[in-house]
């Protein structure tokens, strides 16, 4: 599949909805997140790489708010455990319609992969050995979000883990600004003008709403796991990991 530039916001906008993953996100999705997240190719490469270490045979591996699929790709061209199957589950239609395309052409795996459209919010986790919410959890509403984290954790086998990947806030004031500019300066140097930024900010500022690292850490303990850690960041983006 071709990647097609991102230009949903190159032009000045009457009106800026709130931001929702439709069909023309779905179309410029690859484009969008390789230029707006530093170093995102690198963090799902990894997650592959700790799926393949965590994946316990006979066990469910879900990617929550899985977008086009290319965590659960990831996933399954690393796992080698028999028995393990991938549950993608993403409440966009057209992504989850071009995340099946995507998945049909990836030929030679052999660890099946489930994609369901639906709201992660109702699928129920169990047996579970590995389960990522890559990017995802900040699109839910912060009441919900330890609710969510503790269901996830009592459907995830002993040894499992959780992989979560968040836009950060910072709660010191430089260490916000320092991280916001550098954030800046990368969209800048992929491509995006100033226009891009100002209309693709006011658009996610009421349905992405990032909180700090201790936060998701004191959250991750209270749900249930006996180990976090971040294993990865770049500027104002991070990855943990969740160990039961």
């Amino acid at each position: 599949m071709t990647k097609k530039p991102d230009v949903i916001y190159a032009a000045p906008l009457n009106k800026i909805i709130d931001f929702t993953f439709d069909e023309r996100v779905a179309e410029v999705f690859p484009d969008m997140i390789q230029r707006s997240v530093p170093g995102y190719a690198m963090m799902i490469s990894t997650i592959g790489i700790m799926a393949a270490r965590y994946a316990q045979p006979g066990s469910h591996c879900y990617d929550l708010g899985c977008s086009l699929g290319a965590v659960s790709l990831a996933m399954r061209q690393q796992i080698s455990q028999p028995d393990c199957d991938i549950v993608a589950v993403d409440n966009s239609l057209a992504m989850v319609e071009r995340g099946r395309e995507l998945l049909s052409r990836d030929q030679g795996a052999t660890v099946p992969v489930t994609m369901i459209c639906a709201d992660l919010r109702d699928i129920v986790i169990e047996n579970a050995s590995v389960v990522v919410l890559n990017f995802t959890l900040q699109f839910i509403p912060p009441v919900e979000r330890q609710r969510l984290l503790e269901r996830i954790c009592q459907g995830v086998n002993p040894g499992g883990i959780l992989i979560l990947s968040e836009k950060i806030a910072f709660t010191e004031p430089v260490k916000q600004q320092f991280h916001d500019q550098l954030h800046l300066d990368f969209k800048r140097a992929n491509g995006y003008s100033d226009l891009e930024i100002s209309q693709k900010r006011t658009a996610l500022e009421k349905v992405m709403i990032p909180e700090t690292l201790a936060c998701h850490q004191q959250r991750l303990q209270t749900a249930g796991f006996t180990f976090s850690t971040v294993w990865f960041q770049c500027c104002n983006f991070a990855s943990l990991v969740a160990i039961k």
